[in-house]
């Protein structure tokens, strides 16, 4: 994964956190969702790079051995 998508998907997490805690404490349920949102999409959007990441190794770790 290259650093600039990393550092955009934990930014995405944290901004999603911090929307969530604030709706949690303002009693704001949407504010509280859309946070969750946030959050869980960085969340995906780092998985997908990190298993981008490991088909890419294997591949050049398959083409090595040949």
């Amino acid at each position: 994964m290259s650093l600039a998508d990393k550092a955009k998907d934990k930014a995405q997490q944290a901004m999603g956190a911090a929307k969530e805690k604030l709706g949690r404490a303002t009693d704001n349920e949407d504010l509280r969702d859309s946070g969750k949102a946030d959050r869980t999409e960085g969340e995906v959007k780092e998985a997908g790079h990190d298993l981008r990441d490991k088909a890419k190794g294997a591949v050049q770790d398959l083409k090595r051995d040949r």
